[in-house]
């Protein structure tokens, strides 16, 4: 499945296991105080990618190479 869409910014998805469904989130607009609906890979993603990229985001702080330097 390949899927293209636009939200704030445009999303491309690349999916073997998904399909090209939209599902409610229990989100709302703060300002149009609608329902927030996103494709079911998004919502998949984000439900189990948090810690593999918090992992990476604090990763790039620190260099790894830096550890592994004696002064």
């Amino acid at each position: 499945m390949v899927q293209v869409g636009k939200n704030k910014r445009l999303l491309r998805m690349i999916s073997t296991i998904h399909e090209a469904t939209i599902v409610n989130t229990r989100q709302k607009d703060k300002k149009t105080n609608m329902e927030i609906k996103k494709p079911y890979a998004v919502v998949q993603y984000n439900k189990f990618m948090k810690g593999v990229d918090s992992a990476d985001q604090y990763l790039s702080y620190y260099s790894v190479l830096r550890k592994t330097v004696k002064w």
